[in-house]
């Protein structure tokens, strides 16, 4: 009696199916689960309009899945080429940009600045005073490039 009360009320099937694997996304799948639960429903809406075969809700669960995690998948990808790349964890890359006045003059390309509380080893192509106002534009390991401002 069990499987035929399924087959006469298939959409209810596909909603709860499609409510269960909603809630498993809800534990943390990070989207993997969404797509397939609302493929799940949107079968479960097309048989409650439309009565169709069990073969063709599985095929259309099955295309809906694909082409809904295709999608996202499209969407995701485009919103990271658009996203700047994370400097989290990047003390060094975190400091590009910044203003920062040398505490020694530069001898032979070199020189030191403080910055919060620690000093880093700066490196320059033309010889500066102390008190300069530099520039960080790039980081190699643990040495600044810098250029001067002009001011």
């Amino acid at each position: 009696m069990g499987i035929e009360l399924v087959m006469e009320n298939a959409h209810w099937f596909w909603l709860s199916l499609g409510g269960l694997l909603l809630a498993a996304e809800m534990l943390g799948t990070s989207g993997y689960l969404l797509w397939s639960g609302m493929s799940a429903v949107l079968v479960g809406l097309l048989v409650w309009l439309v009565p169709i075969s069990w073969p063709w809700q599985g095929t259309a669960f099955a295309i809906l899945t694909i082409i809904t995690a295709l999608l996202w998948w499209y969407w995701l990808r485009k919103r990271a080429l658009n996203r700047p790349p994370s400097t989290l964890n990047q003390r060094g890359q975190q400091l590009v940009g910044l203003r920062v006045t040398l505490t020694e003059p530069v001898v032979d390309g070199f020189s030191r600045v403080r910055i919060g509380d620690s000093t880093w080893r700066v490196t320059t192509r033309q010889d500066l005073a102390a008190g300069t106002v530099v520039e960080v534009i790039a980081v190699e390991g643990i040495t600044l490039h810098v250029r001067a401002l002009n001011t």
